[in-house]
C-alpha cells in the first residue's frame, strides 16, 4: 500500500487498509488531534451532542464542587495571572483584528509591549516594533 502523510505530525505512514480515508498515523499525539478535530466538529453540528456533553459536564461540576477551588489552590502562578488578565479586559489590548478603522491608525512604529512592572507578558503575538504605513486608497 501506499505511504501518505499524517494530516498532523505530517510524517510518512502506510494506512491500515480496512480504515478508509485514513488521514492520521497511530502515534497518540495525533490520534489526539484527529479525536479533538471530531469533537469539534460534531459539537458545531449536532445539537444532541452539545446538549449531552453540557448536562454531563454539569454533573461533573455538581459531583466535584471544590475541584476549581482546589485547583486554584494548588496554582497560584496562573491563578494570579488570570486575575491580571480579567483588570486588563477592560483596557484595549493588542490584538491583530482590532481596528475598526483607518481613521483610528496613524503611520508610525508602534510597540507590542507588556503592562509596566506586570509580571505576565499580555501581547498575542511576541513583543516586537510594528511600523504602521498608511497607503491612501483615493
Amino acid at each position: 500500500m501506499k505511504a501518505i502523510r499524517c494530516a498532523h505530525c505530517h510524517q510518512f505512514f502506510v494506512p491500515n487498509s480496512r480504515v478508509k480515508n485514513q488521514r492520521y498515523c497511530s502515534e497518540k499525539p495525533c490520534q489526539r488531534a484527529r479525536k479533538t478535530l471530531w469533537q469539534s466538529q460534531k459539537l458545531k453540528t449536532d445539537p444532541d451532542y452539545k446538549a449531552n456533553q453540557r448536562d454531563c459536564q454539569k454533573q461533573w461540576c455538581k459531583n466535584h464542587p471544590d475541584y476549581w477551588s482546589n485547583w486554584r489552590l494548588a496554582h497560584p502562578g496562573y491563578t494570579e495571572r488570570n486575575r491580571i488578565r480579567g483588570r486588563l479586559k477592560s483596557r484595549n489590548l493588542a490584538k491583530m483584528d482590532a481596528s475598526k478603522s483607518e481613521r483610528f491608525i496613524k503611520s508610525g512604529c508602534y510597540f507590542l509591549i507588556p503592562e509596566p512592572l506586570s509580571p505576565v507578558f499580555i501581547a498575542k503575538m511576541d513583543a516586537s516594533i510594528q511600523k504602521v504605513q498608511l497607503i491612501s486608497v483615493g
